[in-house]
């Protein structure tokens, strides 16, 4: 019976193993059954939705909204050479229009899609495009933001980002060809931060260069460069990154965002002089945008459905709402709390448990911080009990652990390993192994074993265990005991 029980433990183990991520980071997983002592049970699991390409659930705005080109019809030149002027833009001609979904189409495509904007025409104003992205849902970023440009890349523009859905914004990254000129701040790269200054909002100049870069085309906001000051330049340590994320919530806040806002503020030149003769030449034309992320669950999900044009997660854990952020009406037996990355790699779930078992901590005599409700038994025990301890309060000894009396249930070394047996750790000085938790020794021994006399070498004798006086030492009694006999053998004779 033993033999079958744990075959079947260790199948169920190596099921559960299975169902593990292959690496660190994935949390993909969000419970599992396991066999306990108490029976079949869920085991439960921070868990998250795999990174997707997000521009596919997002809502594209433009201000002004009449920024798109075509309406009325316009032809364009070229900046690298003003006098190629045969690029047409017509909002009514299918192939000859460029608006803002071909900046999410699929790449590759010959003759490349774009959207494009207005010529610079009314130069010396400033030709201004805000183009927001809206989810209506907390995404958490994965991967480098990535634009690549038809056109030359802008001369000045801001990345922005908003965590309440469009209400207020704050910046992501500056970009120029002249941070110093343009936003009056030193420039700087991703390569000169640290884990200290990862949150500092920078100017860099890297990806604002004219047509003479025409070629490299793409402007980045740097995600993985970020996750590498804590994990490391090839990100083999996600664990370091996971235990910053979870325990900083300006970093996981940093990167999660609601919407993203692209300003584009001056487009490329080419020169330090506008050629006003030419404006034609100056516009803004975007042919990809690129954002991976994943749903923000709270870590309380592994999927995330887009129904009615809108994103939500499938939450678990007893939890609801777009984000997992609360418990279901009927699981408020303690607050609501976000899961856990740590301990890697499975995380703490924190589930919501029901209203009818009150506010419940784990309750585990410290020999455990992380506990699963069982819905069939309608009741929390306490997982991987550590100090030999096991049961659903970590109150019990491990097989081949016994209770150590003198301890309290909170004592690390409550449980101790086999005190004696008739073999090996045979109990010395006549004592008896009871058992196999203590010797019961005799009453002149003393001793985990028995090992110690109770007798002390010192000429006032052994102090007996139910006397109350001391005894001569050995010597002294046999003299007494001879003396003693020879006065009642002389006693007999008168």
């Amino acid at each position: 019976m033993r033999f079958h029980f744990a075959l079947t433990l260790w199948t169920s183990v190596c099921q559960a193993v299975q169902h593990y991520p292959a690496a660190w980071g994935h949390y993909d997983l969000c419970k599992f059954q396991i066999y306990t002592e108490e029976g079949l049970t869920w085991d439960y699991m921070a868990c998250q939705p795999e990174a997707a390409d997000m521009t596919q659930y997002l809502k594209v705005t433009l201000d002004p909204p009449n920024i798109t080109c075509g309406d009325p019809p316009e032809t364009y030149c070229a900046l690298e050479n003003p006098y190629m002027c045969n690029n047409e833009c017509d909002a009514n001609t299918e192939e000859l229009a460029h608006p803002p979904k071909l900046m999410f189409d699929i790449e590759g495509r010959n003759p490349t899609t774009f959207w494009q904007s207005t010529s610079w025409q009314k130069y010396p104003k400033a030709l201004l495009v805000n183009i927001t992205l809206s989810w209506n849902k907390t995404i958490e970023l994965t991967d480098d933001i990535v634009l690549t440009f038809e056109s030359g890349r802008p001369e000045q523009m801001v990345l922005e980002k908003s965590l309440d859905y469009g209400r207020t914004w704050q910046p992501y990254q500056f970009y120029a060809t002249d941070c110093l000129d343009a936003f009056t701040m030193e420039p700087k790269t991703v390569q000169d931060l640290t884990q200290h200054t990862l949150l500092d909002i920078i100017c860099t100049e890297d990806y604002s260069r004219g047509y003479v870069w025409k070629y490299d085309k793409t402007v980045r906001f740097e995600i993985k460069d970020r996750f590498a000051l804590f994990a490391g330049p090839r990100l083999h340590n996600m664990a370091s990154l996971y235990g910053q994320l979870d325990t900083t919530k300006n970093l996981r806040d940093f990167f999660t965002i609601t919407d993203l806002r692209i300003r584009l503020l001056r487009p490329a030149t080419g020169a330090t002089m506008v050629d006003e003769d030419k404006l034609t030449r100056y516009f803004y034309a975007i042919s990809d945008i690129k954002v991976h992320g994943r749903c923000k669950c709270n870590l309380h999900a592994n999927s995330c459905v887009f129904d009615k044009e809108k994103l939500g997660c499938e939450c678990e854990h007893n939890t609801t709402g777009p984000d997992c952020g609360r418990c279901k009406k009927s699981y408020q037996g303690r607050a609501w709390s976000s899961g856990s990355y740590l301990p890697i790699p499975k995380g703490t779930a924190n589930i919501c448990i029901p209203n009818n078992i009150g506010p419940v901590n784990c309750e585990c005599f410290g020999h455990s911080n992380r506990c699963s409700y069982i819905e069939l038994l309608n009741t929390v025990i306490c997982v991987s009990c550590k100090h030999n301890t096991r049961g659903q309060h970590c109150q019990l000894c491990k097989l081949g652990y016994y209770r150590n009396t003198s301890a309290e249930l909170d004592d690390e070394n409550v449980c101790i390993a086999r005190v004696c047996d008739n073999e090996l750790l045979r109990c010395q000085n006549g004592g008896v192994c009871v058992n196999n938790v203590r010797c019961s020794c005799p009453s002149d021994y003393s001793g985990l074993l028995c090992e110690k006399s109770r007798c002390e070498a010192e000429l006032g004798g052994c102090q007996g265990p139910d006397s109350g006086a001391a005894l001569p030492p050995p010597p002294l009694r046999l003299l007494l005991l001879l003396l003693g006999s020879a006065l009642l053998g002389g006693a007999s004779a008168l």
